[in-house]
């Protein structure tokens, strides 16, 4: 069963970072008439509201019988209320499971455009800051509770801009046409500022959460638990994204510019920063099941 809510964790983060950087990215980097066919992010966001919807309600029902000791128990009406009006956690499921389930509403209801990214973008900030409730940041008493939850709502919001316009831009390399190629460079260039802002406030609240969760004290003996093993490597993959992202921004995004200021064929150019954005896109889902399993295990501040 905590297979299962872990599992379950990393398919809401999945979709949840869709949701939300996905259509920020269609806002911020294709305004104009000139960007690419995005019919098919729309099926892409449906497929991301379902999995946030059905993998909250199948997370309710399995962390539920993780508390209840059966899955029998579990599925019992005064259990699940329970859950879901005596809870924190169950109710941000709950909440999360509605918020979906209203974007999947919209989505199929509008046409691909502006006014669908900007309700769907809305729809997953509200998703996605439901995870700071579900998480380690609503645990903390004290007067740091506020702090390290207000970090923890940043923390995702950030992390989901970054990865969810990964997503949405992996998908648009591995599809593009030839009339797509300046519009993708112009969006790439535009997004650029975004995207720093996005780190420059994950290494921020990460350090804040990390004094909550690890303390300055604790630093040292990290690898001497799980959850200091998984938090080392999911610094390493951070890392490892960081650097790709560096090379798209500083290198590859120019270098695909000057082809294209140039009249060449940019297939070339393309390949490297598809390769190199699809790398980094893997590296995120990765990082996100290692979140997954450091969700359901104490941090070192509580032992």
């Amino acid at each position: 069963m905590e297979v299962a809510v872990i599992s379950l964790r990393w398919l809401q983060y999945v979709g949840a970072v869709v949701l939300l950087g996905a259509p920020l990215f269609l806002l911020h980097g294709f305004g104009g008439p000139d960007g690419p066919n995005l019919f098919r992010a729309r099926a892409v966001l449906i497929v991301a509201a379902v999995a946030v919807a059905l993998g909250s309600l199948a997370g309710l029902v399995a962390q539920t019988a993780v508390m209840a000791g059966s899955v029998s128990e579990a599925v019992r009406p005064a259990s699940l209320s329970f859950m879901v009006t005596g809870t924190v956690l169950g109710m941000a499921m709950a909440a999360r499971a509605g918020a979906a389930l209203l974007g999947l509403a919209a989505i199929a209801a509008l046409k691909p455009g502006r006014s669908l990214w900007a309700l769907t973008a809305a729809i997953g900030l509200a998703v996605v800051a439901s995870f700071a409730w579900t998480g380690h940041g609503a645990a903390t008493d004290g007067a740091g509770g506020l702090v390290h939850l207000a970090a923890d709502v940043v923390h995702t919001v950030a992390a989901a801009l970054w990865l969810g316009a990964l997503a949405a831009l992996t998908i648009l390399l591995l599809h593009r046409t030839g009339s797509d190629d300046r519009a993708l460079h112009r969006a790439l260039h535009d997004f650029s500022g975004l995207g720093t802002l996005a780190v420059v406030l994950l290494v921020l609240t990460g350090l804040v959460n990390s004094w909550f969760l690890v303390g300055p004290a604790r630093v040292g003996e990290m690898g001497a638990s799980l959850y200091g093993q998984l938090l080392i490597a999911k610094l390493a993959l951070f890392a490892l994204m960081l650097a790709l992202a560096a090379a798209n921004r500083f290198r590859l995004t120019p270098a695909l510019g000057l082809v294209l200021a140039n009249g060449e064929d940019s297939r070339q150019a393309l390949r490297r920063l598809r390769f190199s954005v699809v790398a980094e896109t893997l590296a995120g889902a990765l990082l996100l099941a290692v979140v997954a399993v450091m969700g359901t295990l104490a941090p070192p501040s509580a032992v």
